[in-house]
């Protein structure tokens, strides 16, 4: 599930980056909270939040992420960090300010 913004993000994110996006998004659904390096690992700067490292880390982007129960919230779409650090900072300030109100059944 992407919170409303991070689709307005993704829309944003080149076509060939978006399907990667999408393919570790998959994988997370189906893999849950196993799923683990390269495809996925935690954000050292935040609490609770996961970083989506699509083409196993080779993409310039992440798409930033909590589980809430059995589901998990894309809360924002960022630059990896060594390509844009402040915009990887932005990202995950957004993320988590977005992620602090979701309410999931």
């Amino acid at each position: 599930m992407f919170h409303p913004e991070a689709v307005i993000e993704l829309g944003k994110v080149p076509a060939r980056e978006r399907v990667a996006i999408g393919n570790v998004a998959v994988k997370l659904a189906a893999v849950g909270p196993s799923l683990g390096y390269p495809h996925s690992s935690s954000v050292r700067t935040a609490t609770n939040l996961r970083e989506l490292r699509p083409r196993q880390g080779r993409s310039q982007w992440r798409a930033f992420y909590r589980q809430f129960g059995q589901a998990f919230v894309v809360g924002a779409i960022g630059p990896e960090a060594a390509v844009n650090g402040q915009g990887f900072s932005r990202a995950v300030r957004a993320a988590e300010a977005r992620l602090e109100d979701v309410e999931v059944d």
